[in-house]
């Protein structure tokens, strides 16, 4: 049986999913949300391959006790950076601190993200959504490219989403002043962004030696989505939550992406964990990833200089 591609996501999820034991020992991953969910699991399996890390996050008590235990554990140097995604000023100050203080950058893992059932914005005026997923993600990886491209054989991974399926990019209507707002369409036009903006990225980072790809982590249990209200949260932990699976497998797709030899000068791709799938077609289109890029250098106060 032949499956269409816009079905090809459902195989893939069951599919024997791809491993290496690559060592990572010498090596520095940056990984945003990482303490809690797809972010933490990838730390703790990168960890394993002895990576040392950078932990982005914004709750630095949360992340004191994770870096002790990494460090306890595998021996490994583990820092944290605090930054609120929701905030532009936080993400340049992250990515600045970084730059002066890591000699290389060997992988960068952006996992950081929410899933509101409201219409929420930023300090900035933009749907919250769009400006953590898309956005902040977006402005980081600007901002840590230049030293990515200096240092060669650098890996990005955007921890995406099979949501993106949901809802294209509606360039003038990117905060929903026209249309009805709902998680779903929230969600899928930020992840959507993220696709189509990291096509245009891959070809800029063409022949220097870096690659950008994108990962659905699977349908796993993490904390994306508490912040909603009382009927979301009781659904989740009560029904939805029951149908998920560990974030481990989340860690070692991401692992994989991030070591494997087999994926070394691959780029512009999108994976379902560790499997080479087709996005949907509003994923796709390059006269709309440019028109998006383009949106994204604007949005978050860059030139193209």
């Amino acid at each position: 049986m032949k499956w269409p591609d816009e079905l090809m996501f459902m195989k893939n999820s069951k599919a024997v999913q791809k491993q290496t034991s690559e060592s990572m020992a010498g090596k520095l991953s940056i990984i945003t949300g990482a303490t809690s969910g797809v972010g933490l699991s990838a730390a703790k399996v990168l960890a394993a391959a002895h990576s040392n890390l950078v932990l982005v996050c914004r709750n630095k008590s949360k992340a004191l006790p994770i870096q002790e235990d990494l460090i306890k554990t595998y021996g490994i140097s583990v820092d944290i950076v605090v930054a609120d995604f929701a905030r532009f000023e936080d993400v340049r100050k992250a990515a600045e601190t970084i730059i002066l203080q890591y000699p290389k950058i060997d992988v960068l893992i952006n996992s950081v993200g929410i899933h509101s059932t409201k219409k929420l914005f930023n300090t900035d005026g933009i749907e919250l959504c769009f400006a953590v997923n898309h956005l902040s993600t977006f402005l980081f990886t600007q901002l840590l490219l230049p030293k990515m491209i200096q240092d060669g054989q650098s890996r990005i991974i955007q921890v995406n989403s099979e949501g993106h399926r949901f809802s294209g990019v509606k360039l003038k209507d990117i905060n929903f002043k026209r249309r009805i707002y709902t998680g779903l369409k929230g969600y899928g036009q930020s992840k959507t962004a993220q696709l189509l903006t990291t096509l245009e990225l891959s070809d800029q980072v063409k022949h220097t030696g870096v690659t950008i790809n994108c990962c659905h982590p699977g349908a796993v249990k993490t904390a994306i989505g508490s912040n909603n209200g009382w009927l979301y949260r009781f659904f989740f932990k009560h029904v939805t939550s029951h149908f998920l699976k560990d974030p481990l497998i989340s860690g070692q797709a991401l692992y994989y992406l991030s070591a494997s030899p087999e994926l070394q000068g691959v780029s512009g791709k999108f994976f379902n964990l560790t499997i080479d799938e087709n996005p949907a077609k509003h994923a796709t289109d390059r006269l709309m990833s440019k028109k998006v890029y383009d949106l994204s250098m604007e949005m978050v106060g860059l030139n193209h200089a």
